[in-house]
């Protein structure tokens, strides 16, 4: 997925910006965000407005850099902040357990009995008995979770922080789908071979992080 070779100054250029995201999250220097983000608004308004070759692209294509500047640094970044709590391995750890927990019981399920469409027009293979058994899957996993290393979570939290990561996850997933589909493209890369592209690995936990920061940083009081 790209903008071909006349914008891959832009695209660098939104990468080196995500990537400073990383240090001002890891310094606790958040409010620093604000005018990154501005001034990147800013900066590639001015780049698309004198370097853009067909005037009709330019509201897709600046969306594109502005989606990618927001999507993988910004949501991925909540696991460095995740991180940083009192309990922050521990719920690194839930999240990527039940994540693979609900990706697991999805597949195998969808498989073996899964007959009824998901939501064809975006991911034409996944099916609504694989997505119960995802959230299925992903309860499994937190409740593995409580009690093998994190007792903390109670019973009843755990059910719901499973169905939430669980719903998260796939959502992430869906969303992934969505924009090879809108690239007309079968992986989002070739880093990985035989597994969609790294990306493909990632959608899920780029919903599910952000979603299980707040619910440690508020609900569990980190």
């Amino acid at each position: 997925m790209g903008l071909g070779v006349e914008h891959q100054f832009e695209q660098w250029l939104s990468a080196a910006i995500g990537a400073l995201v990383i240090p001002i999250l890891l310094f606790g220097k958040t409010g620093l965000l604000v005018p990154l983000m501005a001034g990147a608004m800013l900066l590639f308004a001015l780049l698309f407005l004198f370097r853009l070759p067909v005037i009709t692209e330019v509201h897709n294509r600046l969306g594109w850099v502005i989606l990618g500047l927001v999507y993988l640094p910004f949501l991925l970044g909540h696991l460095m902040l995740l991180r940083m709590l009192p309990d922050g391995k521990q719920w690194i750890f839930l999240t990527l357990i039940t994540i693979m927990s609900c990706d697991t019981f999805a597949y195998f399920v969808g498989r073996k009995i899964g007959k009824r469409k998901l939501y064809s027009a975006v991911s034409p293979n996944k099916s609504i008995e694989g997505g119960i058994a995802g959230l299925a899957g992903s309860v499994f996993g937190v409740l593995f979770v409580k009690y093998t290393f994190f007792p903390t979570i109670g019973i009843f939290d755990g059910i719901l922080v499973g169905l939430t990561l669980g719903f998260a996850g796939q959502l992430g997933d869906l969303f992934e789908s969505l924009l090879k589909r809108a690239c007309q493209v079968k992986d989002s890369g070739t880093i990985i071979p035989g597994h969609g592209g790294m990306l493909d690995r990632l959608d899920s936990l780029l919903f599910a992080f952000p979603i299980i920061y707040y619910i440690a940083r508020y609900g569990y009081g980190g």
